[in-house]
C-alpha cells in the first residue's frame, strides 16, 4: 500500500520543516522579545514603533510576507542574506519571513506577561537604583517568560503548522513534497492522512511538553 512512497524523501523533507521551525522559533523569540521591551519602553518612539510594527505585521497574511521576501528582497533588492545557491537562499529568506511574522504574536504573548508582574516589584527595582533596562531583565522579564510558557507554547505550534507556506517559494519542506506527491500519484487520501500524522507527530508532543513545563515553572501569587 506504501510502494508509492520510494523515490521520495519523506524524512528529508520533515527534517526541514523541523529546521525551518526552530530557526524561526530561536529568531521570532528574540525579536519578539525586543519589540515587547520596546512596547513597555518609557521613550515614545519605541513604543509607537513596536505598536506599529506588531499591528500591521500580524494583520498581512503569512503568504503575502513569504512571498515578499523572495520577489521584493532577493529578486528586486539583490538580498541573498549570505548564501550563494538558490535552495539555501529560500530556505533563510523563508525563515526572515517567519521570524518577522512569528515575533509580532510573540511580542504580544509576552506583554501579557509583563501586564501580570505586579507594579510593586518594578517600582521596588527602581527604588534601589535599578534603570528600565535592568529592571526588564532582571525583574519583569524572568517572571513573564514563566507566566506564558503557555501561550508561547500554542505560537510555537502555530509556527509549526505555518512553515507550510515557505512552499510558496520553492523551499523543499513538507507541504512542497506533499504537492509533488498528489501531482504524481493517485492517492490523494493516502497521502494527505501520512503528512497529517506528520504534522501531528511534530506538534502534539511539543503541546503536550510546553504544557507540563508551564504548570512547573508557574508562578505563584
Amino acid at each position: 500500500m506504501f510502494d508509492f512512497l520510494e523515490g521520495y524523501d519523506l524524512l528529508g523533507a520533515f527534517w526541514v520543516t523541523v529546521q525551518l521551525a526552530f530557526y524561526s522559533a530561536v529568531g521570532s523569540l528574540i525579536w519578539g522579545t525586543l519589540l515587547a521591551a520596546m512596547r513597555v519602553s518609557p521613550v515614545p518612539l519605541m513604543r509607537a514603533f513596536g505598536s506599529g510594527y506588531v499591528n500591521v505585521v500580524r494583520n498581512i497574511p503569512l503568504t503575502v510576507i513569504i512571498v515578499f521576501t523572495s520577489l521584493g528582497l532577493f529578486q528586486t533588492l539583490g538580498v541573498s542574506l549570505g548564501a550563494d545557491d538558490f535552495e539555501t537562499i529560500n530556505f533563510r529568506l523563508a525563515v526572515l519571513g517567519l521570524t518577522a511574522y512569528t515575533a509580532a504574536f510573540v511580542c504580544e504573548a509576552l506583554r501579557s506577561g509583563i501586564n501580570t508582574v505586579p507594579l510593586g516589584q518594578t517600582e521596588a527595582g527602581r527604588a534601589i537604583g535599578l534603570n528600565f533596562t535592568q529592571v526588564l531583565s532582571l525583574i519583569v522579564l524572568p517572571q513573564a517568560f514563566r507566566s506564558v510558557v503557555g501561550p508561547l507554547a500554542n505560537v510555537l505550534i502555530a509556527l509549526i503548522k505555518n512553515t507550510t507556506v515557505a512552499a510558496a517559494i520553492g523551499v523543499a519542506e513538507a507541504a512542497t513534497l506533499m504537492r509533488e506527491m498528489i501531482e504524481n500519484e493517485a492517492q490523494l487520501i493516502l497521502i494527505s492522512a501520512i503528512f497529517a500524522f506528520g504534522f501531528i507527530c511534530l506538534t502534539l508532543p511539543t503541546g503536550l511538553f510546553l504544557g507540563w513545563v508551564a504548570k512547573k515553572v508557574a508562578v505563584k501569587r
